[in-house]
């Protein structure tokens, strides 16, 4: 028999990454096109089934991809569509896997939102693996996250569950989301965040800082990483102010499905114990007493470079899976082992 693989396609608002895996969780092979080449969805599909048929033929896997995984902003699991798709150039309600399983010969094919892929991912390659409970947080541009409960992944009845980094962490005069409300935990402890904050301090305190050379407009959050990790004091103090919001946030997380762990993943969770240590001891300090200790937090295992492709592909196995079983055995999230 021949070794079977699935195709991990990651949808993101610049590019398009899809790549081989194997059975163990190993990328073979992955490439990339533009994903606001083509304004009309039909014309992208074609490009990108012309590019995987490539990296298909290239690595002998023409005939073995058993199933197909799909991550991308607010991709419903339920419907296969993509919903409110702000910064994809297609429109609403696109018909993601009904167009891309037609495309590639009936392969089944299985979607979901980026961050719940990443959760799943991490449920089937990485850290989370044997875990059945655990909350994914992806802290980059944004703040996403995927909830596992039980081994399964929580979608709610819609299919847009777990928007953990909507939930309100400063009820007045909270800065403005670009959900369109205000105070949302994304607005304080994403990287963008992060320069938020360094701009906010910047202007209303005088302290010294290595930060004031550079243009307030353009600062990042790595210009504050950089500045902290030489001891500049204010941008260690941006840090402590994002841990200690994170970490309390994560102990009205803990309150609500109680997880073996959060997992964290993204170029802020890089930042070591400048953003560990106050997010935990804030975590600590305002859990409730009977889950104190109980949940850890720890980072992805995930290879940055594969991350989107792996946790793309995840969902190719149970795309298969479900082609396989009955549905009405079959449970979102609900993944075959794999070895």
């Amino acid at each position: 028999m021949s070794k079977p693989y699935v195709l991990g396609i990651d949808i993101g608002g610049t590019n398009t990454v899809f790549g081989i895996v194997d059975a163990r969780g190993q990328v073979v092979a992955s490439d990339s096109i533009k994903t606001r080449k083509h304004s009309e969805f039909d014309k992208y599909v074609d490009e990108l089934h012309t590019e995987v048929m490539r990296l298909l033929k290239a690595n002998d896997a023409e005939d073995k991809i058993q199933g197909i995984g799909i991550g991308a902003p607010n991709a419903n699991y339920y419907t296969g569509t993509i919903e409110n798709g702000i910064n994809l150039p297609w429109g609403n309600n696109v018909a993601l896997a009904e167009k891309v399983s037609r495309a590639f010969g009936g392969i089944p094919v299985a979607v979901t939102n980026d961050a719940n892929a990443a959760a799943i991912g991490e449920m089937t390659y990485g850290a989370a693996r044997g875990m059945k409970d655990f909350i994914m947080i992806t802290l980059g541009t944004g703040v996403g996250s995927g909830i596992v409960i039980n081994g399964q992944v929580v979608y709610g009845h819609d299919g847009f569950a777990g928007e953990l980094g909507h939930v309100i962490v400063k009820r007045n005069n909270g800065r403005v989301c670009g959900c369109g409300r205000t105070g949302c935990l994304e607005t304080y402890a994403s990287a963008t965040g992060v320069a938020r904050t360094a701009r906010e301090f910047l202007e209303t305190r005088s302290d010294p800082s290595t930060l004031r050379a550079i243009d307030i407009d353009s600062i990042t959050s790595k210009d504050v990483y950089d500045a902290a990790i030489t001891g500049d004091k204010l941008a260690k103090e941006i840090f402590e102010f994002t841990g200690k919001i994170l970490g309390e946030a994560f102990a009205d997380m803990i309150a609500f499905s109680s997880p073996q762990a959060i997992i964290l993943f993204g170029g802020l969770s890089k930042s070591g114990d400048l953003l560990m240590k106050p997010l935990v001891d804030a975590m600590e300090s305002n859990v409730m007493s009977i889950f104190r200790g109980k949940t850890k937090v720890i980072l992805s295992e995930l290879k940055e470079s594969d991350a989107a492709v792996l946790g793309a592909s995840a969902l190719g196995w149970e795309a298969k899976y479900r082609a396989e079983v009955p549905a009405a055995e079959v449970a979102p999230a609900n993944l075959p082992v794999v070895e």
